[in-house]
C-alpha cells in the first residue's frame, strides 16, 4: 500500500508529513479533546485516551460550531496541535478556524478515507497541489 495517493476536493494549509491517528468518529476540538493534555478526552470516543499532538488526524466529519474553530487557533498557539486534519466531510466553520489557525486540512474523498489509511502508517499531506492529497509513505 506503500505510495497510495488519495485525492481530496478541497484543502488548506502547508505540506505536511507525520503519523496517522485513524478513526471513523467525528471531530469536535470542543467536545473531543483535552486541549490541555493533547488527548482525545471524550470516552465514547474511539481515540479516547491517545494524544493527537503532532499527529495527522484521519477522522470521518467536523462536528461543532465557532468553538471548534477558535479553538483550532488556540491550540496551535500553544503547539499542543495535530499535524493535520484529513475528513471525509468538512463544515464552512471548520475552514475558517482552520484558515485563522494557519492550519494543514483537506477533506472531500471519492472513498471513506478512514477505511483507506491504516492507524500508524506515515502519510504526506499536501493541500498546496494541485490536487490536495494524502499520500501512504
Amino acid at each position: 500500500m506503500t505510495g497510495r495517493i488519495f485525492h481530496a476536493s478541497s484543502g488548506i494549509g502547508r505540506k505536511v508529513q507525520a503519523e496517522a491517528l485513524v478513526s471513523s468518529d467525528g471531530f469536535s476540538a470542543r467536545y473531543d479533546l483535552d486541549r490541555i493534555k493533547g488527548i482525545f478526552s471524550r470516552p465514547d470516543h474511539r481515540l479516547a485516551g491517545l494524544s493527537y499532538v503532532g499527529r495527522v488526524l484521519v477522522l470521518d466529519a467536523a462536528k461543532g460550531g465557532v468553538a471548534t474553530a477558535w479553538m483550532l487557533y488556540e491550540m496551535k498557539a500553544r503547539c499542543i496541535v495535530p499535524a493535520a486534519l484529513v475528513l471525509n466531510r468538512v463544515n464552512p466553520i471548520m475552514v475558517q478556524g482552520a484558515a485563522l489557525a494557519d492550519f494543514t486540512m483537506i477533506s472531500g474523498f471519492e472513498l471513506d478515507i478512514t477505511k483507506a489509511i491504516p492507524s500508524g502508517a506515515l502519510v504526506e499531506v499536501d493541500p498546496t497541489a494541485d490536487r490536495p492529497f494524502i499520500r501512504l509513505e
